[in-house]
């Protein structure tokens, strides 16, 4: 080889190594400006979000056993408190929330939280007993024990930042069609009708529970709504938003998952991976009776091995 070419080649990778090193240089920027944006962004978000259940004493739950995810599947128990102070409060609203990370399938399952269950170390109680009793590592344990259905993370949602984050989401609301007028029991009158019902009254439309479809009717529109939700998550124009909405949630959501976590699960859903949610309701139609027990009052009497086969099902694609 002569020297002009010898020297060309030096000159070359000299080049190469060059560019590597500043398209290194360049991408060691762009984390260091997305990360103090993303910063930035969360802390705007905390600083309108208000004062939430978990915005002063912390998060509550330091204790949660559940095992790590299996085969991409992640199982998280979602929680709706509307606690008022007390320590020990029920929960109304009981979903397990499953994410299949290869599939990009997502999973909804709602559980009626007056279905009469078996609670290790306090009998036979309603399921939202179990959280009243132990927190969400208690009610971990009982769906385990009477569903065998393994629960990963918890995150529990104060109602009060649902209106926010609604509002963050879908400024121009979320449409419903309204089946009769609802006041009893929300402090607020919607009208019927179809309609855009923004944060407060989409939160008083899930939680009315005061006609003859009772908690049922209760659970069916809070799946219409999340299943809603996700679709206005997925029309949210920029993925930066993410950190501004994770500060809105910060004070009113308590969980073990971890913020890059939920941020994957955020991207997922917002740049249009994630599928169509799919959703389930125990206990199932015809696998149920109401009873009144003395010690418990009116429970939901159920088939446990058929609701149990059902939810199995259901997770496990079969």
């Amino acid at each position: 080889m002569n020297e002009g070419k010898k020297v060309r080649i030096r000159i070359v990778k000299r080049r190469v190594v060059r560019w590597k090193r500043v398209f290194s240089l360049l991408l060691v920027i762009g984390i260091l400006v997305g990360s103090v944006y993303s910063f930035i962004q969360y802390r705007q978000g905390l600083a309108i979000s208000g004062k939430g259940l978990f915005s002063q004493e912390g998060k509550n739950f330091k204790q949660f056993n559940g095992s790590l995810p299996n085969n991409g599947k992640i199982n998280v128990l979602l929680l709706g408190s509307d606690s008022r102070g007390e320590k020990h409060s029920r929960t109304d609203s009981i979903l397990i929330a499953q994410y299949n990370g290869k599939t990009n399938k997502p999973k909804i399952v709602s559980l009626m939280r007056d279905m009469y269950v078996d609670i290790p170390g306090h009998g036979h109680q309603k399921l939202n007993a179990a959280y009243a009793f132990g927190g969400p590592e208690l009610l971990r344990k009982t769906i385990k024990y009477n569903f065998n259905v393994d629960i990963n993370y918890y995150a529990i949602i104060d109602f009060k930042g649902f209106s926010k984050v609604v509002d963050a989401i879908a400024p121009e609301g979320i449409k419903v069609d309204v089946p009769h007028e609802m006041s009893s029991g929300i402090d607020m009158t919607i009208p019927k009708g179809k309609q855009y019902l923004h944060g407060d009254k989409l939160l008083g439309y899930v939680r009315f529970r005061h006609d003859e479809l009772s908690d049922f009717g209760r659970v069916q529109r809070q799946q219409e709504v999340v299943l809603k939700l996700k679709d206005k998550v997925a029309n949210i124009d920029n993925i930066m938003k993410i950190p501004k909405l994770l500060g809105i949630m910060d004070p009113y959501l308590d969980t073990n998952l971890s913020t890059k976590s939920m941020m994957l699960l955020a991207k997922d859903a917002v740049t249009g991976n994630m599928k169509d949610v799919q959703s389930l309701r125990l206990p199932l139609d015809g696998s149920f009776e109401n009873k009144t027990y003395s010690d418990v009052g009116m429970v939901l009497d159920i088939d446990l091995d058929k609701n149990k086969e059902a939810l199995q099902e259901f997770l496990n694609d079969k």
